[in-house]
């Protein structure tokens, strides 16, 4: 297994845990949008742009969620 693969089973590995914990905190959220990231870069260096692309939105879906579900916007306060 080259530096890649184990890149992109690293990428994949943390965004499945992330989703599965995305329910105990909003953390898990960003934390999934980062692997999404991380996926997004992955699929770019692999030379498989659609896989690319499609992770690049789900980590934009993904950042969005957190920032509506991220406690400061759940107390109300608003800067």
């Amino acid at each position: 297994m080259d530096g890649l693969t184990l890149f992109g089973l690293f990428a994949v590995t943390a965004m499945l845990v992330c989703y599965a914990f995305e329910d105990c905190s909003p953390w898990f959220i960003l934390a999934f949008a980062v692997a999404c990231v991380l996926g997004s870069v992955y699929g770019f260096l692999q030379g498989a742009w659609p896989f690319g692309l499609v992770e690049a939105v789900w980590s934009m879906v993904a950042a969005r969620r957190w920032w509506k579900a991220r406690p400061s916007a759940r107390s109300g306060f608003r800067m």
